[in-house]
């Protein structure tokens, strides 16, 4: 069993604190927990949905030989975080705890937070190229990114068929994706919208999950899905706000900075499944919007700086696909072009008005890689390499 790329992160931070993993369903957060940072030590594990692990955790009974205390699910009761608060307050000094559950542990979480201090809490990520390839690459704010060699472009192909998720692309296999799709909608709206959000029209939430694949890379108009639904457009908002919570998909907003005419609004809508994306140029898109916000998302959680994923567009609709910033300050900016190597004149207008300080256009072409005017033209499988 490989390791994922928060293992020796979450495994310092637990000598300190408790350790929280989030993320979507079937992203991998159990095996990170039992299968790969369990075997380094003596762990328990309890899942909430067993009735035995339940009976033990409320009865407070952890082995005597355990170093490592792994609690999976418990947020589906209603009181867990006054349970586990007296738990590590009280045996902080023996055990080590480490809490996984779905999206909903993030929902949880921020509900009045009576746990703050005692632990740290990660965003578990599909997989993405590095991760494939098991390279670990450490980054620098505000320098250029470290590009290694470009690797077997299978990987690659892979992710963009299969997507990110562990059992699709390891198995990869056309049925399964499918099947697997089928499965993943019904359990995004069985077991987690109803039990917990008050949606009264779920077939038309569905009919709007429907609809996003083939809107990806475009500007979100509420207004547009609203016509096409026949809803209200509070409703559509709402029901935007609730998958991204479940981390079936996720906005980036257009950056708004002094030396621009930007757009103040308006943001693109991606899916954490890029398989799902039909059209091949926006699932690419897709896909390098998922490495860079995971990148961002690691930036954040495991190092602390205030990262943040944007786009560029401004009133004259000169357009920049993705900007990466630290501290609302442009570090470097990316363009995603599925075959078109000729340069982007978005990219020269954004970085001279923003002086951003590394520009790449990324092309789904092997073998690319040169500078034209300050601006990187390198190929996908070389740029993905070089993130998280």
């Amino acid at each position: 069993m490989r390791d994922r790329y928060l293992h020796r992160h979450i495994a310092e931070d637990l000598k300190e604190k408790m350790v929280f993993i989030g993320g979507p369903r079937q992203v991998g957060k159990t095996t990170l927990a039992e299968k790969i940072i369990g075997k380094t030590c003596k762990s328990a594990y309890f899942n909430w949905d067993n009735r035995a692990d339940r009976k033990r955790i409320m009865a407070s009974e952890w082995p005597g030989d355990a170093e490592l205390v792994i609690l999976d699910e418990i947020h589906k009761y209603s009181k867990w975080k006054n349970l586990v608060k007296g738990e590590y307050d009280k045996l902080k000094d023996t055990y080590k705890f480490l809490v996984t559950g779905s999206a909903r542990l993030d929902l949880y979480r921020r509900g009045g937070d009576s746990l703050q201090g005692r632990y740290h809490y990660y965003r578990l990520h599909p997989f993405t190229l590095p991760e494939l390839h098991e390279t670990l690459n450490t980054f620098e704010p505000f320098a250029a990114l470290t590009v290694p060699e470009s690797k077997s472009g299978a990987e690659l192909a892979a992710l963009e068929t299969f997507g990110g998720f562990p059992e699709p692309l390891l198995k990869g296999n056309m049925r399964t994706l499918r099947r697997w799709h089928n499965e993943k909608i019904e359990r995004l709206f069985r077991e987690d919208v109803q039990d917990l959000m008050l949606v009264r029209d779920i077939g038309s939430m569905k009919l709007l999950c429907d609809s996003i694949p083939a809107r990806i890379g475009s500007l979100l108009s509420i207004n547009s899905l609203r016509e096409d639904l026949g809803v209200s457009h509070r409703a559509v908002s709402h029901w935007i706000d609730v998958l991204e919570s479940f981390y079936y998909a996720f906005r980036v907003y257009p950056y708004a900075g002094n030396n621009i005419r930007s757009l103040k609004k308006g943001p693109k809508l991606y899916l954490w499944d890029w398989s799902e994306v039909i059209e091949p140029g926006a699932r690419f898109e897709n896909l390098v919007a998922s490495h860079l916000l995971k990148l961002v998302h690691f930036l954040y959680d495991a190092e602390g700086y205030k990262c943040n994923l944007h786009f560029l567009r401004d009133r004259e609709k000169r357009e920049v696909d993705f900007l990466v910033t630290v501290n609302d300050r442009p570090w470097f900016a990316v363009e995603a072009k599925s075959s078109d190597d000729s340069l982007a004149p978005s990219l020269s207008h954004f970085k001279d008005k923003l002086k951003i300080p590394f520009v790449y256009q990324v092309v789904r072409k092997d073998g690319v890689d040169w500078l034209k005017d300050g601006i990187r033209i390198i190929s996908a499988d070389k740029f993905l390499e070089s993130l998280v």
